[in-house]
Formats: structure tokens, C-alpha cells, sequence
């Protein structure tokens, strides 16, 4: 559905009532977006759940960062490749694509007899990834004015509660009943459905209007593979680490792949990205910091909590539960009607830095056994709190600022800034999880998680160069 078909900034005529995102209009392209959105949520808090319980059981320690960080790597090229092709073909046919991927990914996740062929299958899902989130964010675009996107952003967090709350249990019960290659297998029973509920969203979709010719695409998507083979580089040389004989060379290609990230990301991102310039670049780039903050902390709980507090897969799984019930409160706070009148959009990505930032103490003093979970994840509520209110108002931000014709592209810039933010932090986990394997102790935790609680500060501190002075318009709540 295209702008042209659904004039979705044009009021009815006759009607001075506000914009409904429940409106017969508006209502399949969001139930289908927000369908995806569940299927995906559902994919990924259960392999978060079971991961600890992969890597034990195929010996796969110096390959944890690797796990994560390959889907990130061909997460970048996906994205360098998935703006133009929306911006060209429109979002349908990209968006197909990168469902079928999604269910390949699955079965060679499912059926991985060693922890390499699992590192696979995540590498295909990373493709998918970048391919759905770019057409989803153009769908949100085209077929709804700009009043309702706060609302349907806050739909997507909304769209986690149920995964967040049941998948870890449900993911850890599946694992401990059938084993956790049918926790990769379930996903694909749904995606029939979730195709399903789309083709009313994607009915009589075109092509966005002509862009203007980019003549530095060639340049940018050299850089957005170079910067994947950085990726790749700082990811895969965790194994080099476990060895006292290799750590020398693993931390030299590490570095090395570090510089490689950082002068391609340099190239790939907008212009201005890393000095964080007023617009689209600074978009990017607190959605690079933000990304990297919150990965920094999130993505070591788990594991921190199954390997030094000595709990099951589902009562690790307590952190996603967390994650996302109290992200979906901070994007409903942040789309309220009370809240876009009142607050600008720095003074909300300032304080969703922050709380990021103060709530990340929780789990340090958890891994430091000054606290209980309990306790620890009250810090984390907040942390996540921080994350719902920053993501939308991000994400808002970037389709109000970039041109109609562009949205394709600054979709997947964005989704490059994010690759990068996360696997860096990633690097870092898998490295130093790698360097001491089953030596990890809570100091040691702890110590990564603080990295991500600083970078939340950066954040906070450069919430102001979006555009501080303009306040969202608001809206009656739908």
C-alpha cells in the first residue's frame, strides 16, 4: 500500500476527529506488521532462553560470540543491500524474501549437528532480519501518517509482552522436554499465518517514488561490505582468545578488525554519524550507541545468571521476560498523547539514556552478589523502561527527518548503525568469554555489563543533536 493509495495524512472529508490507529484504513497493514513483529519476538527470546544450553551441549564456548555476532555480520550486508532494493521494488517482494529466508534459518539452526552449522543457520537469520526490518519500516511510512507512528512503534514493543512473559518458559520447557533443537523447529508453524494476515498489507503494493540519483551508493555499499568483514573479523577471532598459545595473534586480528569496523562504518554510515550532526546521522548514531548500551548488558545476563548463579534455562530466561514487558511500558509512555504535548524528543532519548544507564547498576550488583535476581532485575525493569521509551522516538524521528523517496535507505542506515553498535559489544563479550571460557566469574561479568551502562551515558549526553527544540505533535490516544 503506497501513499498515493491510502492518503493516510489526508483527513476525511468532513471529519475534524484525530487520526485512530484502529481505523478500518489503517488496521491491516498494522495487524500485519505487528503479527511479524510477535513471530520474530517469539524466534528470538527462545533462542536467547536456550543459547547457554546450545553452546554447553555442543562444546561450543569459544563460538558464544560467534552465535550472535554472525547473524549481526550478514545482518550489515542484508542491510546495505535491502534500502535500495525496497526503495527500488517496494517492500513486498523484499519482504517475502526475507520470510523465506527466516524459515531456511530455522531448520539449519534446528537440525545443527556442531556448533559451526548452528553459527550458520544464525548467519542466515541475520539476513532475514535485515531484509524484514528494512520493509517494515517502510510499510509503517507509506501506509500511516506521521501522527500514528509513535503509537504503532509502541504496537511493536507491545507485540514482545506476550513472547517476553511466555517465550522463556515456554522455550525452557520445550528444552527440557523435547530438547532445544524443536525450540528452532516451532517458529516455522507460524510463519503460514503470518503470511496470511500480510496480504491485505501488501496487496497493490508499488514502488516508492523515483529517488534522487545517489551517485555514492557504489561507494557506501563497498564500505557496508567492508564493514561486515570487519564484523566478521572481530567475531570470529574469539576462538584465538581460549588458547594461551593463539591469544597473542586473537587479540591482534581482533584489533585489526576493530580498525576495519571503524574506518568502513565511517564510509557506510551517513555523513556526520560519528560527530552525531543534526538529522539522519545523528539518528543513526544514538541508535549505534543505544544499540551497543543495551547489548552490552542484556546480552550477558543469561549467561551470567546460568553459569555463576547456577539457575535453569527458564528461570534465566526472567531477563527477557523483563526486557520485554517493561520495553512495551516505556513505548506506550512515550506515544501517550500527555507525553508527545509536553516533552521533546531530546528530552525523552535523554532520559531514556539515562534510565538505561542507572538501571544497568542492578545487574552489576547481581553479578557481584551484592544483590539478589529480585533485586537485580528491578535495575534491569528500569534499563528496559529506558529502551522502550528511546527505540520509538528514534524510529520517529528518522521517517519524519528522511525524504519519502529515501526511507528504504535511511531505514538501513539505521540498521547498519545498529549492526555495528551491537557487534562490537558483542566482540567484546565473545572475546572475553572466550579468553576465560568456564572461568567466568561474576567480577568478570560485571565488568562487561558497566562498558554498556557507560555508553548509555553517551547517549544521554547526545540527545540533543537530533533536533531538540521540536516537540511531536499529539494526538488522542487511539
Amino acid at each position: 500500500m503506497t501513499t498515493t493509495d491510502a492518503h493516510p495524512t489526508t483527513p476525511r472529508p468532513g471529519s475534524s476527529s484525530p487520526e485512530r490507529l484502529l481505523d478500518r484504513r489503517y488496521l491491516p497493514v498494522v495487524v500485519g506488521v505487528v503479527a511479524l513483529v510477535t513471530l520474530a519476538a517469539f524466534e528470538n527470546r527462545a533462542v536467547q532462553t536456550v543459547l547457554p544450553v546450545v553452546v554447553r551441549d555442543l562444546d561450543g564456548w569459544a563460538l558464544f560470540g560467534a552465535s550472535t555476532g554472525a547473524s549481526l555480520v550478514t545482518f550489515t550486508v542484508g542491510m546495505a543491500l535491502s534500502g535500495g532494493w525496497t526503495d527500488r521494488f517496494g517492500p513486498r517482494p523484499v519482504l517475502l524474501a526475507g520470510i523465506g529466508v527466516f524459515g531456511v534459518a530455522q531448520v539449519v539452526s534446528a537440525v545443527a549437528p556442531t556448533m559451526v552449522v548452528f553459527v550458520g543457520g544464525r548467519a542466515l537469520s541475520g539476513v532475514a532480519e535485515a531484509l524484514i526490518d528494512t520493509t517494515l519500516m517502510v510499510l509503517v511510512a507509506q501506509a500511516l501518517p506521521e501522527s500514528l507512528r509513535a503509537k504503532v512503534f509502541a504496537s511493536f514493543a507491545a507485540a514482545w509482552i506476550l513472547p517476553s512473559l511466555l517465550g522463556p518458559g515456554f522455550a525452557g520447557g520445550v528444552e527440557s522436554l523435547a530438547g532445544w533443537r524443536c525450540v528452532f523447529a516451532g517458529p516455522l508453524l507460524v510463519v503460514p499465518f503470518a503470511l496470511w494476515l500480510l496480504r491485505p498489507a501488501l496487496r497493490g503494493d508499488r514502488p516508492a517514488p523515483a529517488a534522487v540519483a545517489d551517485e555514492g551508493a557504489g561507494a557506501r555499499l563497498a564500505a557496508s561490505f567492508a564493514l561486515a568483514a570487519g564484523l566478521a573479523v572481530t567475531t570470529f577471532a574469539a576462538p584465538l582468545l581460549q588458547s594461551p598459545s593463539t591469544r597473542v595473534a586473537g587479540l591482534a586480528t581482533v584489533l585489526a578488525g576493530g580498525l576495519v569496523v571503524v574506518l568502513s562504518a565511517a564510509r557506510a554510515l551517513p555523513s556526520g554519524t560519528a560527530r552525531l550532526r543534526a538529522g539522519v546521522p545523528a539518528v543513526v548514531g544514538l541508535r549505534m550507541l543505544t544499540s551497543a548500551a543495551f547489548t552490552g548488558v542484556g546480552s550477558v545476563i543469561p549467561l551470567m545468571l546460568v553459569t555463576t548463579h547456577d539457575v535453569s534455562a527458564a528461570v534465566a530466561g526472567v531477563s527477557l521476560s523483563v526486557t520485554g514487558v517493561l520495553w512495551a511500558a516505556g513505548s506506550w509512555l512515550n506515544s501517550t498523547a500527555w507525553v508527545q504535548a509536553r516533552t521533546s524528543a531530546a528530552t525523552r532519548i535523554r532520559a531514556g539514556g539515562l534510565l538505561i544507564a542507572v538501571g544497568s547498576v542492578g545487574p552489576v550488583l547481581l553479578a557481584l552478589d551484592v544483590v539478589g535476581v529480585a533485586a537485580g532485575m528491578v535495575g534491569w525493569a528500569a534499563a528496559a523502561t529506558g529502551m522502550g521509551i528511546l527505540s520509538p522516538v528514534l524510529s520517529t524521528e528518522l521517517l519524519a527527518l528522511a525524504p519519502e523517496a529515501e526511507r528504504g535507505r535511511a531505514s538501513a542506515a539505521q540498521g547498519l548503525g545498529v549492526s555495528t553498535g551491537v557487534a562490537l559489544q558483542t566482540a567484546l563479550v565473545g572475546g572475553v568469554v572466550a579468553w576465560f571460557g568456564p572461568g567466568m566469574d561474576g567480577p568478570r561479568f560485571a565488568g562487561l555489563m558497566a562498558v554498556g551502562a557507560l555508553v548509555a551515558l553517551l547517549v544521554a549526553a547526545g540527545a540533543g543533536r537530533v533536533r531538540g527544540s521540536r516537540r511531536d505533535g499529539a494526538t488522542a490516544p487511539a
